[in-house]
């Protein structure tokens, strides 16, 4: 007799989070040492000198748990955004923020709203929860806010817009987010996932730590993973109403930030040159790769962030394969529906060589 299965019915429709292939793998599959990574928008200059020393300090200090409210990091960040520290949120990694908040605000039946291929944490945070995710259409490879404020009913109680988005690279403006949320007003909370905002570089970007200070119903959710160099050490955070912080403080699992991840936080705002160094080197790989993309013959969307989402005309999958036996990854437009484009992180000059000597081979019809 078979045991019944006691899993809930949600838990038993969700799909576990597929993560770009790692180099380790590649190197063992291909027999290959050189290895680019391109695949996982993962900053190739690492992480702050500063960081890497308060991590090496840090470390005598393990045995100990974590400072459960993250006080030093905290008061950092507080002077960093210019919010009182009990409007900041701190997790194990943006991807706890968001489960957090499908724990404080999800009841079964509820509505979440976010664009067609979405990062998946949005999709698999209303799923657990027994909410039922609703897809709205990028239009141009952009959020249509336009079209997800005529969705809006009672039912909907999260809004997701990733600013920029991934994988597309593009932002929903300062005008038209002030649209949006007129709209929205307080019926539904609106998070903004800005995980790649330091990158931005467009004038029209909102000011979202304004609408916080304005007392406005969003949560901004930002990352100590991307331009900081920390993935390793899963850490981000955000920023939000008093009320709505208190919310999600309650359903904070206790201890959920390591000791090293704190101090090396901690360390990287204390050193505005990671951010000048990277948007440095963010711009001139943006350059080339168009400059490549182009010369290739290839469609790509113009990117706020550090990966560039391009149109490759034929099987993402086959693409993707043919560039691993040359010793590149990149991660393939199947998983965000988009059977045909890559997203390809911007790299370091030879990696970005590298990268284009590969696809020209691969796109070229030359066997490995």
């Amino acid at each position: 007799m078979s045991k019944q299965d006691l899993t809930r019915p949600c838990v038993r429709g969700l799909r576990p989070y597929v993560p770009g292939k790692p180099i380790e793998e590649v190197q063992r599959e291909f027999g290959l040492e050189d290895i680019v990574k391109l695949a996982s928008n993962e900053n190739p200059l690492g992480p702050s000198p500063r960081a890497v020393e308060a991590m090496r300090e840090a470390a005598e200090g393990v045995r100990l748990y974590p400072d459960n409210d993250c006080r030093a990091l905290r008061a950092a960040l507080s002077q960093h955004l210019g919010l009182p520290g009990s409007q900041i949120l701190i997790g194990h990694g943006s991807d706890e923020l968001i489960h957090n908040l499908g724990l404080a605000f999800l009841d079964p039946g509820d509505e979440v709203m976010m664009c067609e291929g979405p990062f998946s944490q949005y999709e698999f945070t209303a799923k657990l929860m027994d909410a039922r995710p609703v897809y709205v259409p990028l239009k141009d490879f952009r959020y249509d806010v336009e079209e997800m404020a005529r969705r809006l009913n009672e039912r909907t109680k999260l809004v997701f817009i990733g600013n920029p988005n991934n994988p597309t690279g593009t932002i929903v403006t300062a005008e038209e987010l002030a649209a949006f949320l007129r709209e929205v007003e307080d019926r539904a909370v609106v998070v903004l996932d800005e995980a790649y905002h330091e990158y931005v570089e467009a004038s029209e970007y909102p000011d979202s730590l304004a609408l916080v200070r304005e007392g406005r119903n969003v949560v901004v959710l930002r990352t100590f993973s991307k331009i900081y160099a920390l993935a390793g050490l899963r850490i981000g955070y955000g920023a939000t109403t008093p009320a709505l912080a208190e919310a999600l403080e309650r359903v904070r699992e206790p201890f959920n930030v390591s000791t090293l991840a704190q101090a090396a936080a901690t360390a990287s705002l204390g050193d505005p040159e990671q951010v000048a160094r990277s948007r440095r080197l963010n711009r001139e790989s943006l350059d080339y790769l168009y400059g490549e993309f182009a010369r290739l013959g290839l469609s790509y969307t113009p990117s706020q962030a550090n990966f560039v989402w391009v149109e490759v005309g034929r099987d993402c999958r086959e693409v993707f394969q043919e560039l691993l036996r040359r010793g590149v990854i990149v991660r393939t437009g199947d998983v965000f529906g988009a059977p045909t484009h890559l997203r390809i992180t911007t790299g370091l000059p030879e990696q970005n060589r590298r990268l284009v000597a590969a696809l020209e081979e691969v796109l070229g019809g030359a066997t490995a």
